[in-house]
């Protein structure tokens, strides 16, 4: 799976250029804020796509229906994540299926 380019936004990590965005429509769940929001991370410069990583944040969309407010995921947050990931075995250049990190603790759904 390989991200689009339009809409996503580089950061550097440990040397590292990556591309990560945040899917712009909520999913019907995230819509109704029954599970927060997720943003997805992948090498930027790798000849060949490799694992895309997936990131569970503790917090709602901010296109959400029911006009909670949401906090901003900031470039910290996505190098915080890179870096748990990797720690935790994702390796960007190697091909498979998407790595899920959940980072979502603390996250409450509304009813």
């Amino acid at each position: 799976m390989a991200l689009n380019k339009k809409g996503s936004r580089h950061i550097i990590v440990d040397g590292i250029e990556y591309r990560w965005r945040i899917r712009r429509k909520p999913t019907y769940m995230q819509g109704l804020c029954w599970t927060p929001m997720t943003y997805a991370v992948e090498a930027a410069n790798a000849d060949q796509p490799g694992t895309t990583l997936v990131v569970t944040t503790g917090q709602t969309h901010p296109s959400n229906w029911l006009v909670l407010e949401a906090g901003p995921i900031r470039p910290a947050h996505v190098a915080a994540g890179i870096r748990e990931a990797q720690i935790q075995g994702w390796d960007p250049t190697q091909a498979g299926s998407p790595f899920q990190l959940d980072r979502s603790v603390g996250f409450i759904p509304q009813p």
